[in-house]
């Protein structure tokens, strides 16, 4: 594991390494028995395009559950999350076959007095935005 990072280390607009990640039908299926959201939107092509989708999507949830590995990774220590909230404005479309990539990043927006910082995420897929207001507190040494 790396090292944790240090507050003094840490400045407004530091970049955060981005992550790609991938996403299949498979993962939506293991996520769906994980999490006992078996919603069929998540899962049944057929079902999802019936209710106006253009294909299966992922789980919400699964994709601000990987957003938050961007600064998990940088801090290098999970605990160190001490808040963490996003808004879904798109969803992420997962067409049969390899999958899709969804691009992860983030970017130091405050330094706060009590020794916290707020990293605002960023997750893009096809080309567009996929959480809004995506915002993690982290506390650091």
């Amino acid at each position: 594991m790396a090292a944790r990072i240090a507050l003094a280390d840490v400045t407004v607009g530091n970049e955060l390494p981005s992550l790609s990640m991938t996403f299949t039908r498979e993962d939506l299926v293991a996520y769906a028995h994980a999490s006992g959201d078996m919603n069929p939107i998540h899962r049944e092509e057929e079902f999802a395009k019936s209710v106006g989708l253009p294909d299966v999507i992922a789980h919400g949830m699964l994709t601000m559950g990987r957003a938050i590995k961007v600064v998990t990774d940088w801090v290098a220590d999970p605990t160190a999350v001490i808040d963490y909230t996003v808004r879904m404005t798109r969803p992420v479309v997962v067409p049969a076959g390899a999958g899709v990539v969804v691009e992860f990043g983030g970017k130091v927006a405050a330094i706060n007095d009590d020794g916290t910082v707020r990293v605002d995420l960023s997750a893009t897929f096809d080309g567009q935005t996929v959480l809004g207001q995506a915002r993690a507190t982290v506390r650091l040494a």
